[in-house]
């Protein structure tokens, strides 16, 4: 019972979250919408009465009354063609509606996935499944809500009122159809039940599909696709899992159709056995042409509205689930801003002290106790090989997590003291993982500084820095140029959007990572793995001079890209086990000697290192 009336409460709620939006979102048309589903309920009784009453008339022959005949049947007219015109107005305020509704909650939705800190939603599967519901929700689930609370209403007026006839009538068979329509109601809320237990099972199945789906059309993927033959493989993938999503369905569909067909043979039954009765009334005389046109629009009328209400529970059903995912995400709590501390431009230092982290409670440790410093105007260099640690410790510096264990220090303050997204405006950053946005040339590196967005004398500024500027202005709109090959410019005279190399995007991401100015922290990761050995280091050079006066963090496999920094950190299964300048940590004949030696091993070759030992007796 406990549980019913949760259920109960959760419907409620979920039912009355779907009708304040849409009030929200068009209050005027839900009115007026109200309102035609309330005369939209009474029409059926309306005309069966008028139509009983045309009958009644007309059968009394020549005593018939031809005025009150003509009357009763330009009423029964006008209220057919009322009707009508009442649906097609309905339909048009239904668009209204669903519009209103559609970027109501698009925007509530994004607003707040937008507004969530850090990644630990993003990189959790069991989010994006809540997500893709919540996305569904948000085209779908509040119009079907509001059309079921649509159906209700219309159903219990339409119901209410032909009921009331079919008393006059035959008071068993009233109470008759309605216990039949509650039955057929009841086993529809079952069968909705089953249908979505289904579609939240279903879920990680249709995001396979649509994995294998994106890899089929996406442009970086149709190389390897294509090289490899990969086409028949993702695609014998993608409709595997299409099958047993059918299959999943399909079986629910059987197991609902023996109940749904019981109930249709019930309701019909029913239906025969009034009429039976009601017209063996009117040849025995004791009911009139009319009750028997009476009782038969009845009849249809209630099973019609019935029919019309159990249309409408399926998706409502569905709705109900999907939409409270959709309220879930909605209330995940948000850290307040106003409730952290203002972060202070960087004087002294940013410091990891005992950092520990893992992305989940019961996994591996991936950083284990870490100290490091990083100086106000000093740059530190960070090494270790793959999985060591190094851009975990990069998200934890833009907060985009937080530390388990041990602190983060913003000049001596803990960073989850400050507001996050204030500390993030104090530093900049590239990350291995880049960003390729299918915007134009100024708006990717725009993108840096939205405050400056539209500057375009900056954007050239910082696109000179990355060694850019000239790539950029050549493109056939210059700056301006779609660097998308998948879309087409919002502009029909825009010319058609272009490709750039995997290293004239790492530069672009790096002119991106240079729009800040008033920053404190410069965090680079990886910024010239995709460039060539002459580029590296002409992009090294001026990244020196960039980041003077700043807190420099700078990543890299290329161990050569690091020996000027001030301190080097080696960074070994998620521990700091060495640090110090290069000529020192080179004299010590540990980790970074050894990593340093090997790299460098595969560059020198014998000729030269004869030509410098002769040189060097000489």
């Amino acid at each position: 019972m406990s549980e019913a009336r949760g259920g109960l409460r959760e419907l409620t709620r979920t039912v009355g979250a779907a009708v304040a939006l849409q009030w929200r979102a068009a209050p005027l048309a839900s009115v007026f919408a109200l309102l035609l589903t309330l005369c939209t309920g009474s029409v059926a009784a309306a005309g069966g009465w008028l139509t009983k009453a045309l009958l009644d008339e007309l059968g009394r022959g020549a005593l018939a009354d031809s005025q009150r005949a003509l009357t009763l049947a330009v009423g029964a007219a006008a209220v057919v063609g009322g009707s009508m015109a009442i649906l097609n107005v309905s339909e048009y305020l239904t668009g209204v509606i669903r519009w209103g509704v559609t970027l109501e909650v698009e925007r509530r939705l994004f607003t707040k996935v937008a507004a969530l800190e850090g990644l630990h939603h993003f990189e959790d599967p069991a989010f994006h499944g809540r997500l893709r519901l919540a996305e569904e929700a948000a085209r779908d689930a509040p119009q079907q809500l509001i059309e079921f609370v649509k159906a209700t209403l219309r159903m219990l007026v339409t119901v209410g009122t032909l009921s009331a006839v079919v008393l006059l009538v035959s008071p068993p068979m009233a109470l008759l159809l309605l216990l039949a329509g509650g039955v057929a109601l009841l086993a529809q809320l079952v069968r909705s039940r089953w249908l979505v237990e289904l579609a939240v099972a279903l879920v990680p199945t249709y995001r396979w599909r649509d994995f294998y789906h994106a890899l089929l059309v996406d442009v970086r993927a149709a190389k390897e696709s294509r090289l490899f033959g990969l086409g028949d493989l993702l695609l014998e993938r993608m409709v595997a899992s299409l099958r047993k999503a059918a299959d999943r369905e399909l079986a629910v569909t059987r197991k609902g159709l023996a109940v749904q067909a019981a109930l249709s043979l019930l309701t019909a039954a029913v239906a025969a056995v009034g009429s039976f009765i009601v017209a063996r009334g009117a040849l025995q005389g004791r009911l009139q042409l009319g009750d028997v046109s009476l009782f038969l629009a009845a009849v249809a009328g209630i099973q019609g509205a019935f029919n019309g209400l159990l249309a409408q529970v399926e998706f409502a059903g569905r709705s109900v689930q999907t939409f409270k995912h959709y309220l879930d995400i909605i209330a995940l709590p948000v850290h307040a801003p106003e409730a952290s501390r203002p972060v202070a431009p960087l004087r002294h230092g940013v410091e990891l002290r005992d950092v520990w982290f893992r992305y989940d409670a019961q996994g591996p440790w991936v950083l284990r106790g870490v100290s490091l410093f990083i100086p106000a105007a000093g740059s530190v260099g960070l090494v270790g090989v793959n999985g060591a640690g190094k851009s975990t410790l990069v998200k934890l510096l833009c907060r985009l997590y937080d530390a388990e264990r041990g602190q983060i220090l913003w000049d001596g303050v803990d960073v989850r003291e400050l507001d996050a997204r204030a500390l993030r405006r104090r530093m900049t950053a590239t990350f291995q993982d880049f960003m390729t946005y299918d915007f134009t040339a100024a708006e990717n590196i725009g993108l840096g500084d939205l405050d400056r967005l539209k500057d375009e004398a900056r954007i050239r500024d910082v696109a000179r820095l990355a060694e850019i500027d000239e790539k950029l202005a050549s493109l056939p709109a210059g700056y301006h140029t779609l660097l998308s090959r998948v879309l087409e410019g919002e502009d029909e005279d825009m010319p058609a959007g272009v490709s750039l190399s995997g290293g004239q995007w790492q530069r672009l991401a790096l002119a991106r990572a240079l729009m800040r100015q008033d920053v404190d922290l410069l965090v680079l990761d990886e910024p010239s793995s995709g460039l060539d050995a002459a580029a590296e280091f002409h992009i090294h050079r001026t990244l020196a001079r960039h980041g003077e006066g700043r807190a420099r963090l700078l990543i890299s496999h290329r161990m050569s890209a690091l020996r000027s920094a001030d301190t080097l950190f080696v960074l070994s299964e998620g521990r700091i086990i060495e640090q110090g300048s290069h000529d020192a940590l080179m004299t010590a004949g540990g980790e970074y000697a050894r990593l340093f030696t090997l790299q460098a091993s595969g560059y020198q070759d014998e000729r030269v290192a004869s030509r410098a030992g002769q040189k060097e007796v000489a």
